[in-house]
């Protein structure tokens, strides 16, 4: 496939070339395992020196095409499927990382990530320290330890909408001798590639808008293959030194810039199994088809809900990247010039009764633990998504008491509006 097409091409056309008298579409391989000829066959396939599918835990036809797709949109060179973003996320960090390890995120993140850095992987050894995006240089670089492994950030953060500026972030890793890793869930590669601005790895719930229909759970780890792991040997032993698992191979001299999502592969996935079904998979693919046409009308109609509320007495704060007056604006016209996402955040005045009372009262929106497909969805994030964080955590990561995330869907901007309207008339004092 010609990964020069522009990305509405990809979208539709990348990771699967039909052969004569193939399947048009990715077919669904609803099979666990391949058949081999050979034992010797099956033999150089558990020890890498040959590729091939054996068992779909460790990789699979359906899979592989929309990994593929999925890596073309973004400009990287090798990518795999999770069951879900949160599995994504974790690979991506334990691929790298052992007992002992420390790493380095931003605090504006998906609170379902702050949790597993703060607590499940402390429990395996992993120490994280928290840092606000927005500090200067120095002060993130005092963040950095001798045995720190990596930076992460989101291209646009959960739920606050806080845009990253990804050239700063990818300095400070490589000044430090670390990848970047960025989820870029939000922004999806429609409206920002953090390849093209220095970052190392991507991640993703595809289960947001990549699969834009609220129809499959899945994640993504999409490797740009720039970060040169051998520069820093020592550090990242885990690539650079024999894996006695497979006989002593080493993952940077076997597979050069695909080392990394190979490793992830054939130990992570091969002993955590936290594999995407191919059915999951056909459905991914079905929304990856029409991601360049849903992104543009998804950010014209959070702007346009936006710039309503923004003229509304009753709304106490907003943030949406798109509007002139944000915070993030500047950095979003740099990072995001075609749109950032249909996400945006607000508070009521009346704090989080009237926030409450408001999402109670809407009718198209609906109360949901989900966000980013065609549907116009809502969530209290202290309430539902973060309510494990402590008020003093809460506020670190840029989720007040009384914020509201609004996920503008595909319908008609009035629509929306006018729900918001009405739910605003019936919950807020007069």
């Amino acid at each position: 496939m010609n990964t020069k097409l522009k990305r509405e091409s990809l979208c539709v056309q990348a990771g699967w070339e039909p052969q004569k008298g193939e399947s048009r579409i990715v077919p669904i391989v609803q099979s666990t395992t391949f058949k081999y000829e050979t034992s010797e066959q099956m033999a150089q396939l558990f020890d890498l020196e040959a590729s091939g599918y054996f068992y779909t835990r460790l990789q699979n036809p359906t899979n592989e095409a929309v990994a593929s797709k999925i890596t073309a949109l973004e400009g990287g060179v090798a990518g795999m499927l999770t069951s879900s973003g949160q599995a994504a996320c974790f690979y991506s960090i334990m691929n790298i990382c052992s007992a002992g390890d420390h790493f380095v995120s931003s605090s504006a993140i998906y609170g379902g990530s702050s949790n597993l850095f703060a607590v499940t992987l402390a429990k395996m050894g992993v120490e994280v320290t928290f840092i606000d995006q927005d500090a200067d240089e120095m002060e993130i670089n005092k963040a950095f330890r001798p045995n720190t492994k990596l930076l992460f950030a989101e291209t646009i953060s959960n739920p606050a909408v806080k845009v990253l500026d990804i050239e700063k972030f990818a300095r400070i890793a490589h000044q430090n001798g670390v990848p970047l890793i960025v989820d870029n869930t939000f922004a999806t590669p429609i409206n920002c590639r953090p390849f093209e601005w220095g970052a190392d790895i991507v991640i993703h719930s595809t289960t947001k808008y990549m699969d834009g229909h609220a129809a499959s759970l899945g994640g993504a780890i999409i490797d740009s293959g720039n970060f040169d792991w051998e520069q820093y040997a020592d550090k990242f032993s885990g690539l650079t030194q024999p894996d006695e698992s497979y006989h002593g191979l080493i993952y940077t001299k076997a597979f050069g810039q695909k080392a990394y999502i190979t490793k992830a592969t054939v130990q992570l996935m091969r002993d955590l199994g936290s594999t995407q079904s191919p059915q999951n998979a056909f459905l991914l693919n079905i929304g990856l088809e029409t991601l360049h046409l849903r992104m543009p009308r998804h950010c014209e109609n959070a702007l346009k809900v936006a710039e309503f509320l923004q003229q509304d007495r009753r709304v106490a704060w907003l943030r949406y990247p798109d509007l002139k007056n944000d915070p993030a604006y500047k950095l979003a016209q740099k990072y995001l010039p075609n749109g950032s996402c249909g996400v945006l955040c607000f508070g009521l005045k009346g704090g989080r009764d009237i926030a409450i009372r408001f999402m109670d009262k809407l009718k198209l929106a609906a109360i949901v633990t989900h966000v980013a497909d065609a549907r116009t969805s809502v969530l209290h994030p202290a309430s539902h998504t973060h309510r494990q964080l402590s008020e003093e955590q809460l506020l670190k990561a840029g989720v007040h008491p009384d914020l509201i995330r609004f996920s503008t869907g595909i319908e008609h901007s009035d629509d929306i509006i006018d729900d918001i309207k009405q739910a605003l008339d019936a919950a807020s004092p007069q």
